[in-house]
């Protein structure tokens, strides 16, 4: 894969080619106006509980093998 400089990094990149053909250019813009943006951070603190669910679930999951197949 090589660069493109016009390419978001951000991954809005698909959007990009789909307002490209879908001819974006006279309508509204979905980039324009304020966006939700969350740091690494944020993002991680928000999904904390997400995290301790499936530990638990892989928690279960080897103990019901375990229990299975008496390993």
């Amino acid at each position: 894969m090589g660069t493109n400089d016009e390419a978001e990094a951000c991954g809005r990149c698909a959007m990009s080619s789909a307002m490209a053909t879908t001819g974006g250019d006279h309508g509204t813009n979905p980039f324009d106006g304020d966006r939700i943006e969350l740091s690494d951070d944020e993002l991680r603190s928000a999904s904390r509980h997400v995290v301790a669910l499936g530990n638990i679930k892989r928690r279960l999951n080897e103990w019901v093998r375990g229990l299975t197949y008496g390993r």
